[in-house]
């Protein structure tokens, strides 16, 4: 059974779409069938960091619209076999988007990827909630920033709130005099 895990925070700028692109490349260069899904509407950023920029025609809203079918809108990495992007849309669409829908196409992406990687927008609004939605696992990634672990504490409280267990924390941007030796 595949694994769908969102990466969020609730600040901005912590590498929640470097550690989605990166996970998801090592994964797919374990052999694994990774689909990332780029959660960020209207500030995707998910292409660039997968070096598929301007490759993708379809995005998420198209699939969950019925406009297109998943296996049409996930582009397929030229260089890393068995990756393949979901973008995001570049402008908000006109009607809300239902967690319904996106649990659904979640449900339909599990039947042919072994892992599925949210990059979820920064905060904890719409686009938070639509990315948590069908996720077995998040992942919420902060600095050593105050801002940005007060950020992170709220998120997982949100999480909490939400019934989205399996919790993992990434800090980055550690500086060595924080560390002990």
């Amino acid at each position: 059974m595949s694994t769908a895990i969102v990466i969020t925070s609730g600040k901005g700028g912590t590498g929640k779409t470097s550690i989605t692109g990166g996970v998801a490349s090592c994964l797919a260069a374990l052999g694994h069938r990774v689909l990332c899904i780029d959660m960020d509407i209207g500030l995707r950023n998910l292409d660039l960091t997968l070096g598929l920029s301007d490759r993708a025609l379809m995005d998420f809203t198209d699939v969950l619209c019925g406009r297109c079918t998943l296996e049409r809108a996930a582009v397929p990495h030229p260089v890393i076999q068995g990756l393949f992007l979901l973008t995001a849309p570049v402008t908000l669409p006109e009607a809300p988007l239902s967690e319904a829908a996106m649990k659904e196409l979640i449900h339909r992406a599990r039947e042919g990827y072994d892992y599925i990687l949210m990059d979820s927008p920064a905060g904890l609004g719409e686009g938070f909630r639509l990315a948590c939605c069908a996720a077995d696992r998040a992942v919420v990634v902060s600095t050593t920033d105050a801002s940005a672990l007060r950020d992170a504490q709220r998120t997982v409280m949100e999480l909490d709130r939400l019934g989205r267990g399996n919790l993992h924390l990434v800090v980055g941007r550690v500086e060595k005099k924080l560390l002990r030796s």
